[in-house]
């Protein structure tokens, strides 16, 4: 059971390291406003012993979400705690807790307050990503001034308990699976393997903890957050998915909001299909312009012409589906994790050049490139161990999200979704298989709809014109939405603020710490890879 196409994670400083792995086989300033004053609203009284909570902070050690994380998070500049957060909040008095993982770097200049940060997924680990960043962010200005802190929300990373439904040895299974029959027989094969999926997760993690996992909640918790390290507004940079949660957080609390920077945005009025439709037609757009990019380079193994780039592309992968090539390590390259590194590469031009050597195995019978694609983006060690990521990413998605529950809506979503993207078409046609969400034990908590934000202060949207994942589109319209500011990037990636690019990196920096919007029309162009 592959996932519906992902809300994909933040590329950098996730795909940095992608980047660097691939390639080698390839050859401010006034107090801008307290942070840390009396709270900026009176805090619910039910939820006192949550706000109230005082946090005990230390060593970051038994807080790493992967053994790739354990070094960074053993660094003395980092220190850890987990926040107590109600199970449900209808009930928070029942006694059910989950426990919210924070990492932190303190501020080493003048500290207006803590600046959180979540990179997206949904499932990607906060506080992995704010120890990557740690270093980036203490030059361009916002590790003086912020407590840089970022959270594993519910169900993920390493805040407890974790969704779990799938061991390593079943997620390595479940991937070489393709389901590319069209017929009845096919259908039903595909939407067993979904429902499975569905009870496992069930059995493994408890139906209870699946119900509450969802942006509805973990926006309530990041105020628990915001109350718990002391600062009177929130201040927060989110990513992808993130934005999501951003969003969310400005529909509950918008007079609890100091500045939110969002950047590849989701748009929260998009249905289900419409919503993965237009990330399709985002990563057609992305392999179009590689393979542009491609076919005027010599031993391009899509040929010489970007017209017929998608055929060519399509004529080297189909194969796949009836047999995967060997990548030496005992498994194979299947179908689906062959597109699944190609995606992964789609996500910044940096990673084309890998993605051109990939394609070029696969044309010779090997996979090991894109193999390694599939596992960074499955977030699968060397050792064969998987974080939860994925899992995580489709249990919260099944509560984010109405589920597709009548065959006649799955067969629309994937015939559209084939139209969209014909590079990652099997060829065979449509499979109108409904996927684990029409399976799924709890109803989603969230529904399409137009943010209802009276009160908030000024936020600053960030879209990128060539995003694969989130596209350009969708920023403007959660601009307008949220009647906020508009940063237009033009370049080839999944995001761009706080990445290294001066233009973008300036604008977002001048507003998060002097609270700066960018001037109307504000555009920056990222530098060619």
């Amino acid at each position: 059971m592959l996932p519906r196409l992902s809300r994909p994670r933040v590329p950098r400083p996730a795909l940095a390291a992608i980047g660097a792995a691939a390639l080698v086989l390839v050859g401010a300033c006034a107090d801008a406003g307290s942070g840390t004053s009396a709270q900026a609203m009176q805090n619910p009284p039910e939820l006192a012993q949550f706000y109230d909570q005082q946090l005990q902070w230390g060593p970051c050690n038994d807080y790493a979400p992967t053994a790739d994380d354990q070094q960074t998070f053993a660094d003395a500049q980092f220190d850890c705690t987990r926040v107590n957060v109600p199970q449900d909040y209808a009930q928070p008095g029942d006694g059910k807790t989950m426990q919210i993982a924070l990492l932190r770097k303190k501020a080493t200049g003048q500290k207006i307050g803590s600046l959180f940060a979540d990179p997206g997924g949904p499932g990607a680990s906060g506080t992995s990503f704010v120890s990557r960043k740690a270093a980036d962010w203490a030059t361009n200005g916002l590790g003086d001034r912020f407590d840089l802190i970022g959270f594993d929300p519910r169900g993920t990373g390493a805040s407890r308990p974790r969704i779990s439904c799938l061991t390593d040895a079943e997620n390595d299974e479940e991937r070489t699976k393709v389901f590319a029959d069209p017929s009845p027989a096919g259908i039903a094969a595909a939407e067993a393997d979904s429902r499975l999926f569905a009870e496992r997760c069930t059995q493994r993690t408890g139906a209870d903890v699946l119900a509450n996992v969802g942006t509805r909640d973990v926006a309530k918790d990041m105020d628990v957050m915001r109350a718990a390290v002391g600062d009177e507004k929130m201040t927060y940079a989110g990513f992808s998915y993130g934005t999501e949660l951003g969003t969310a957080y400005a529909e509950a609390f918008p007079q609890n909001v100091r500045a939110l920077l969002l950047d590849g945005a989701i748009d929260p009025t998009q249905s289900t299909i419409d919503s993965t439709v237009k990330q399709n037609a985002g990563f057609q757009l992305a392999f179009d312009n590689f393979a542009k990019d491609c076919t005027n380079r010599p031993n391009c193994p899509l040929g010489t012409d970007p017209q017929q780039a998608t055929a060519a592309f399509q004529k080297i992968m189909q194969p796949l589906i009836d047999k995967p090539v060997p990548v030496g390590d005992g498994r194979v390259l299947s179908f689906n994790d062959a597109q699944t590194g190609v995606s992964q590469a789609l996500y910044v031009s940096q990673l084309w050049p890998a993605l051109e050597r990939g394609i070029s195995e696969v044309a010779s019978g090997q996979g090991r490139v894109l193999m390694l694609l599939a596992d960074l983006y499955h977030e699968r060690d060397q050792q064969g161990r998987y974080s939860n990521m994925i899992q995580a990413f489709q249990s919260i998605s099944c509560v984010n999200q109405p589920a597709l529950k009548d065959p006649a809506e799955a067969l629309e979503l994937a015939t559209r979704a084939d139209e969209a993207a014909p590079f990652r078409s099997t060829g065979r046609g449509p499979v109108g298989a409904r996927d684990a969400c029409a399976f799924w034990p709890v109803p989603p908590t969230t529904e399409p709809h137009t943010p209802e934000v009276d009160g908030l202060p000024p936020v600053v949207v960030v879209s990128v014109t060539g995003d694969p994942a989130t596209p350009y589109q969708a920023g403007v319209d959660l601009a307008s939405q949220l009647g906020g500011s508009l940063i237009k990037v033009n370049g080839n990636q999944h995001t761009a603020s706080l990445q290294g690019d001066p233009c973008t990196d300036k604008l977002a920096v001048d507003y998060l710490v002097n609270l700066t919007l960018p001037p109307q029309g504000a555009e920056c162009t990222l530098s060619p890879s």
